[in-house]
């Protein structure tokens, strides 16, 4: 269960990031998840250490290029052993199927998982709509990229808690959905405009939870992750491990 609960680690630097994960000595590794800011601070290499200290690795670069592009950076970054990986589904069908095969090349015992990023949490219908130029509702778009993703060889999206629902009835169960922008009861939403909380997300389908904030500046950080896992647990919601 505790692996369901993704860290953002949404730190500038490598030793700010392992002061963090201090935190986590004697106890269960969390899952992590590694963006650009840390990623082009720290490299390759750091991740490479981290996932053979044994850490599950979400690399959180939403890669977005022409399709000979995106693949051979899947084939440089295949090497490291990550678990998730995010490319933007905007990108299209050819690209995602690019994605896929490039993942598919550069397997060792497992193939990293391809997340399709939908909608950023920081849109709201006024930015779609006005400022990207897609009309319709958000849960609209997010629904039909999910689709189409899917059919191309995404393993699951990335999507807000609010549109985790309409995901799954658009695609299967079995197709991740992903859900940053979670915000335990009580905290402040800051960025985030399409928010909800680990028990709504949990009980709309969600299969993963990105935690950043909440967790990597409470004064406790292991007791803060661990209450949104036990938020989940009370649910009676079963996952494997």
């Amino acid at each position: 269960m505790h692996n369901r609960v993704i860290i953002a680690l949404d730190f500038p630097a490598a030793q700010m990031a392992e002061q963090f994960l201090d935190h986590w000595r004697g106890e269960q590794k969390p899952f992590i998840k590694v963006g650009y800011q840390l990623f082009y601070s720290a490299g390759p290499q750091w991740i490479a250490k981290r996932k053979e200290e044994g850490y599950p690795i979400f690399l959180d670069l939403k890669l977005h290029d022409i399709p000979n592009t995106v693949a051979k950076g899947i084939e440089s970054l295949g090497r490291l052993g990550i678990d998730f990986l995010t490319i933007h589904a905007s990108g299209g069908r050819t690209m995602i199927e690019a994605a896929r095969l490039a993942a598919e090349a550069t397997a060792g015992r497992e193939r990293m998982k391809l997340l399709a990023v939908t909608q950023l949490t920081s849109t709201d219908q006024q930015m779609l709509n006005e400022e990207i130029g897609i009309p319709g509702t958000v849960e609209e778009c997010v629904s039909r990229y999910a689709q189409f993703a899917q059919k191309a060889g995404a393993d699951g999206v990335i999507c807000s808690g609010q549109e985790v629902s309409r995901v799954k009835q658009a695609t299967s169960p079995s197709f991740l959905a992903v859900t940053p922008g979670i915000r335990p009861l009580g905290k402040d939403v800051q960025d985030q405009k399409r928010v909800v909380t680990p028990a709504r997300a949990i009980r709309d389908g969600a299969d993963y939870l990105v935690v950043g904030r909440p967790i990597t500046r409470s004064a406790d950080p292991v007791k803060s992750f661990w209450a949104i896992v036990e938020e989940i647990q009370q649910l009676g919601v079963g996952f494997d491990e």
